[in-house]
């Protein structure tokens, strides 16, 4: 906890100078639009840098550098004064329950096999180019695990990040007054400790429709964010929709207005056709050619697989190609475990919005809904996991409670839930009792006295390394993932489709591996090298 209260007190004010910066004609005097427009210029800037080379530790230190003498300079520390002594000793509550349930150990699954795995490329190499045939969800390079990547190597080294997000969005309810969001935070708190995309798009979202509900006219920054979120995940797909409605129907801005957006947008197509071949991830829609694109046989398997996450793996891929139309349906809304519950829940919390935005015959939220319900036919229609429709829980109880929601009761709420939450975390093993189909249950572990000076982390850095034709590879030994395993490394889920499919990922520079990858088909010799790697990984697991 100390140690995420030092980052805290290092990284906002550098996102305060930095917003400065990028708003430097503003004359508004807002502590968390500053900050929200320093996370939204540095990460397009970090972009940027990372086609060119690795977001390495003196890109922190001259991030850190910059931000810290704007916030000095233009004296930003007076914008704290607008608190006052209840709203401060409010934010210290808040900030002290975010700081100790950041420091619990992650154990989102993705924090080992994608989260952590991508911020270690980004930090040693950059964005390298048609990494998708190294391991296929390195191809995702999220906008803010790039973020992030610029502050791991000093101020941020056990990335929590997110942790000091929801200080942020905290400063933001109460410099706004939105008490309902407050009541958000406890949920948050589960993706605290690690760097999950889920929350800041989550955070952000919520903030934009906020502005949206509150009739913000600054179409220009609006539209620009909600692509910057839909950057960071693509299924959020409804908050551009609804920020360019409202933009055309409601404040009906000239498109010049949408340029900034747009902009962004083709910079997100850029950076995924250089790391996948294709202009959204993992879809194989809008072939350009590129011959760093990954194997047909790699993306039909990773689609098999997606559909077959739609169902839990509760079924096989070929038991669901048997499905009628009524299977489909009713097998989702009837999987065995928690997972059943929410989507029947997603479904009546759809149904229930519909009606309550019929009823209400307001412009705004109509749009709210059609957006919502574009995204969720696209999921549906997609893969219907859980994860990817989760926002549209907060999305509806936000708008629907609105103007219910005022700071005495915000701060009730928020009390019993964190109380909740906190003892979630801290008694994992209740949790894996009362639901044992909740499965991250069994990845959570306990509190930690050594928690009070800096967050738990797993170390492993247990591999073995191989060469198969040009590529000097590492995996993992007796463990799927590589989050402490050093680049370049393949999991081994990959390694067996790559096989499989007789291909192997080579380097298109044996001498720089920054130049990128290729997939090429096994030659006699390099078919037994891959077949070595797999035995090794099959040794290992007996």
């Amino acid at each position: 906890m100390l140690l995420l209260f030092l980052s805290t007190i290092l990284i906002i004010p550098t996102l305060m100078g930095l917003g400065k910066i990028f708003t430097f004609f503003s004359q508004e005097k807002s502590i968390s639009r500053n900050i929200l427009i320093g996370i939204l210029g540095l990460s397009l800037l970090l972009t940027l840098k990372s086609f060119f080379g690795a977001i390495d530790f003196y890109t922190e230190i001259i991030t850190l550098s910059i931000g810290l003498f704007s916030f000095v300079y233009h004296k930003l520390y007076k914008d704290f004064c607008q608190f006052s002594k209840k709203e401060i000793s409010l934010l210290s509550i808040v900030s002290l329950i975010i700081l100790f349930c950041s420091s619990f150990h992650p154990y989102i699954l993705d924090h080992f096999g994608y989260y952590v795995p991508t911020i270690k490329w980004l930090r040693e190499f950059g964005m390298v180019k048609g990494i998708s045939n190294l391991d296929l969800i390195l191809g995702q390079m999220s906008i803010w695990h790039i973020f992030q990547a610029g502050f791991s190597h000093f101020s941020d080294p056990f990335l929590r990040m997110n942790g000091i997000l929801l200080i942020i969005y905290s400063i933001y309810v109460i410099e706004k007054k939105s008490w309902i969001q407050l009541c958000f935070i406890p949920v948050l708190l589960l993706f605290s400790q690690s760097p999950s995309p889920d929350l800041p798009v989550i955070v952000f979202s919520l903030i934009i429709l906020n502005e949206i509900l509150k009739g913000n006219k600054n179409t220009n920054l609006l539209f620009a964010f909600s692509v910057f979120v839909f950057a960071i995940k693509p299924t959020m797909i409804w908050l551009p929709i609804l920020s360019f409605l409202y933009s055309i129907f409601i404040i009906k801005s000239r498109f010049k207005y949408l340029i900034p957006g747009s902009l962004i947008l083709i910079l997100f197509f850029i950076k995924n056709v250089w790391t996948f071949g294709y202009p959204i991830f993992p879809v194989a829609i809008g072939d350009l050619g590129m011959y760093w694109k990954p194997n047909p046989e790699v993306l039909r398997i990773s689609s098999q697989y997606a559909i077959m996450k739609t169902y839990d793996m509760q079924y096989s891929y070929s038991q669901i190609q048997q499905f009628s139309g009524f299977d489909y349906i009713k097998n989702w809304l009837f999987l065995n475990g928690i997972k059943s519950k929410i989507n029947i829940l997603f479904i009546l919390s759809l149904l229930i919005f519909i009606i309550f935005t019929y009823i209400k015959k307001n412009k705004i939220i109509t749009l709210i809904c059609i957006s919502i319900v574009i995204k969720s036919i696209l999921v549906l229609s997609f893969s219907a996991q859980y994860r990817f429709f989760i926002d549209v829980f907060f999305v509806i109880i936000f708008v629907m409670f609105f103007h219910l929601i005022n700071q005495k009761k915000s701060i009730i709420l928020f009390s019993g839930l964190s109380i909740f939450f906190v003892l979630f975390l801290s008694f994992p093993n209740i949790i894996q009792k009362l639901a044992p189909s909740f499965r991250l249950g069994n990845y959570m572990a306990k509190f930690n006295q050594k928690q009070i000076y800096k967050p738990s982390t797993y170390d492993y850095n247990q591999y073995q390394t191989f060469k198969v034709g040009n590529l000097k590879l590492n995996v993992s030994n007796n463990y799927p993932y590589n989050f402490d395993t050093k680049p370049p490394a393949i999991s081994t889920g990959f390694i067996f489709d790559d096989v499989k499919a007789n291909i192997f990922p080579q380097l298109i520079d044996e001498n720089n591996i920054q130049k990128g990858f290729i997939w090429k088909n096994l030659t006699p010799k390099e078919k037994k090298e891959a077949e070595n790697v797999i035995n090794n990984i099959k040794n290992n697991y007996k």
